[in-house]
């Protein structure tokens, strides 16, 4: 299991000093059908820093 997930997204809720702190975290596939890359998928954890 991992037990730091490096996270340079500041803007979001769980972000804790570049570590991300969710309870889980989500990734889907962005736009397509198949991930070949980290560049086709995405965060679905995101939450915007109220």
């Amino acid at each position: 299991m991992v037990e730091e997930i490096k996270c340079t997204v500041t803007e979001c809720e769980y972000n804790q000093n570049i570590k991300c702190d969710a309870p889980m975290i989500q990734v889907e596939r962005s736009h397509s059908s198949t991930a070949k890359s980290s560049d086709e998928t995405k965060c679905e954890t995101f939450k915007p820093k109220r």
